[in-house]
């Protein structure tokens, strides 16, 4: 069920919470480390519950294949792509250049530069791309941002064919499965003094015609003006200055029903979705998606970035889930939508909300330990909103809500949220890159940096269907790198890997830290290939580059590893049988020779036993390990080469 504020008591002096703090407090060491104060409590709590699923047949990993590089370092030149399968090219916004760069992807291990289509006389840059049967649409904002933009149609040439006026700032565009409609998302954000507003729209272009007649009558545009006097859900934020609703309402995003029929429409800041009956250009309904519960066990973030560590523990405060990217997809009848909750405050010289919890006011009755959360080693450093938490209007904060929920959601269409992947993300970073946990986007060496804001920042996500099974790929913006869940059954998702193209020990601006920032993310299925295999097409904002994945299916089990370095000495490649009782052979590559160990480790990344530590060669290698000592659960086996992680993969260990 949906979680509102008004449904949840905020915490006083609860004593489970205040004991479980004081024992992190107790145990913090100089070393950097994870602490996890759900997971000490109880156990499982490393993953959601349905975090590690049920044993699959098949599952896929993720292969690198090849990488373009603009050369633009934080300057967007690489922000949303689109592939067009006839012309076997991808078609990617550039911010930095007002253009659109054209890559040849015949060949993905070698992406190439085909042409480049400059799109300044169309306006002040480009948002969005998409492309149906050869015609390719960009979105692109006016040179003032508050004026209405436009929709430019190229062939995949970049010839151009024609172009629309659509609402004010397009952010995003996508063509309906049957062509037969172009959406574009209006977002309408206010001019910087915040005196100018825009309404948020949805413009619905009819594709059924020529392209060449397109003209304004072919666009029909939804507007939110019907709910300016309407008495809405309480999780929806409408808070701008002297704004009416359809100003407030920003249109993020847009994700299609399965037969057309229906777009669901993100509203980012105002926490909501909306959802429009395409055929009629109508408004149906709008949802707010309520608040995360972070005191709730497996809700748990980083709320510091002064503490030095790694402190992914439960705090009396609750995320506005706030996503950015959507998908739809089908499953037994329904319909269900999948979102990446980044989070976005307003921040503007006219308006501005965030701040941070030690500047705040709070009531005394809703935190008795007010002096204990407000220091920067607690919660003192967590940027929340200015406009919620004062619920009896007398000047103080009774409750605390942060920007973004840190996790991706599943819900149904009515707005009840069937899932969440809790503290999946933070975990597993957490294990995976202990040094470089919540860094940000745009430099290495910065540990920690985004964990008093947003943390990873899930912002990017897409699903693909492989072998009758449905995937998600969720682009972490700030911490890098794509996590891949099956979500075949929305009520029980399953982790599968983790991949990061990011080289922490590589310079940002020099070009040589690999991806960053991810920002689009696109499905390519196998059909469309040109691999005769399904890929995943990355566009990183910061660092330029546009990535390709190959999707390999595998046998569960044997899939490489929940984490590619650019930089990696060696992965673990197979664990059978997995699930295991007793021994089990534990297959690895090794790039080159070197004291290799493999460590089974737990849920809260304690390290419970060594099974393997010695001197390895260069090449395959395998090992047949017992784990006839270590109790029935979910485990994870670490590979160590020369002191360094370099690979980590589920294990369950049956009895």
């Amino acid at each position: 069920m949906r979680s509102h504020a008004n449904s949840l008591q905020p915490l006083t002096k609860d004593q489970e919470n205040r004991q479980m703090r004081e024992l992190v407090r107790n145990v913090k060491t100089a070393a950097r480390r994870v602490v996890v104060a759900g997971g000490i409590l109880a156990t499982g709590a490393f993953f959601s519950q349905t975090a590690l699923g049920q044993s699959q047949p098949w599952t896929v990993e993720l292969s690198h294949l090849g990488t373009y590089e603009s050369g633009l370092f934080d300057e967007g030149g690489a922000e949303i792509g689109a592939y067009d399968a006839r012309s076997e090219r991808i078609f990617v916004t550039n911010a930095g250049d007002n253009s659109m760069d054209v890559l040849d992807a015949s060949d993905p291990e070698n992406l190439t530069l085909d042409l480049t289509v400059d799109l300044s006389s169309y306006g002040g840059g480009p948002n969005s791309v998409a492309v149906y049967r050869g015609i390719v649409a960009v979105a692109v904002q006016a040179d003032e941002k508050t004026d209405n933009g436009s929709v430019v149609f190229f062939n995949t040439d970049g010839d151009f064919l024609n172009s629309v006026e659509v609402g004010a700032l397009p952010d995003m565009v996508t063509f309906t499965h049957n062509g037969q409609y172009l959406l574009v998302a209006n977002e309408g954000e206010p001019n910087d003094d915040y005196d100018v507003d825009p309404e948020g729209s949805v413009s619905i272009i009819d594709m059924k015609g020529r392209i060449s007649q397109l003209s304004s009558s072919d666009v029909s545009t939804v507007s939110f003006t019907s709910l300016n006097s309407a008495t809405l859900d309480g999780s929806i934020r409408i808070f701008g200055p002297d704004a009416t609703v359809a100003q407030d309402l920003e249109p993020e995003y847009i994700a299609v029903s399965h037969d057309s029929k229906y777009a669901y429409v993100t509203l980012q800041e105002n926490n909501a979705i909306a959802v429009i009956d395409i055929k009629r250009a109508s408004l149906l309904s709008i949802f707010g998606l309520g608040f995360k519960d972070h005191s709730a066990t497996g809700n748990g973030i980083d709320a510091s970035d002064r503490d030095d560590e790694i402190n992914i523990a439960n705090w009396p405060v609750y995320g506005m889930y706030m996503p950015d990217a959507l998908a739809a997809y089908h499953y037994r009848g329904d319909d269900y939508l999948v979102t990446a909750n980044e989070g976005d405050a307003r921040d503007y010289d006219g308006f501005a909300e965030e701040e941070r919890v030690k500047d705040l006011t709070l009531d005394p009755t809703a935190f008795p330990d007010a002096d204990d959360l407000q220091e920067n080693e607690e919660i003192g450093r967590l940027t929340v909103t200015t406009v919620n938490g004062d619920t009896d209007g007398d000047g103080d904060y009774d409750e605390l809500y942060a920007f973004g929920a840190r996790s991706f959601s599943i819900f149904a269409t009515d707005g009840t949220l069937v899932y969440d992947s809790q503290d999946d993300f933070e975990q597993i970073t957490a294990l995976l890159y202990p040094d470089d946990f919540n860094s940000t986007n745009d430099e290495n060496g910065s540990f920690d940096n985004r964990s008093d804001n947003k943390g990873p920042e899930p912002e990017g996500l897409t699903l693909g269907t492989i072998k009758g099974r449905t995937y998600a790929f969720i682009g972490l913006e700030r911490m890098g790198g794509v996590m891949v869940y099956d979500i075949t059954d929305p009520s029980a998702p399953s982790f599968v890997e983790y991949v990061n193209n990011r080289d922490f020990s590589g310079d940002a601006e020099d070009g040589t830290a690999g991806d960053l920032g991810p920002e689009g993310i696109l499905f390519v299925d196998k059909s469309s290939s040109p691999t005769n295999s399904p890929l995943l097409i990355v566009t990183n904002e910061v660092s330029g580059t546009t990535t390709v994945y190959e999707i390999n299916s595998v046998q569960s089990g044997s899939s490489k590893s929940v984490s590619e370095d650019l930089t990696v000495a060696g992965e673990l490649e197979a664990i059978s049988p997995n699930p295991a009782t007793t021994d089990a052979t534990i297959s690895f590559e090794m790039k080159r020779e070197g004291r290799v160990s493999i460590e089974i480790v737990t849920a809260r990344g304690e390290k419970v036993a060594t099974l393997l530590d010695e001197e390895r060669g260069a090449g395959e290698n395998s090992a047949t390990l017992n784990f006839s000592e270590l109790p029935q659960g979910a485990y994870f086996s670490r590979l160590t080469i020369d002191g360094h992680i370099t690979s980590v993969r589920p294990i369950q260990i049956v009895r």
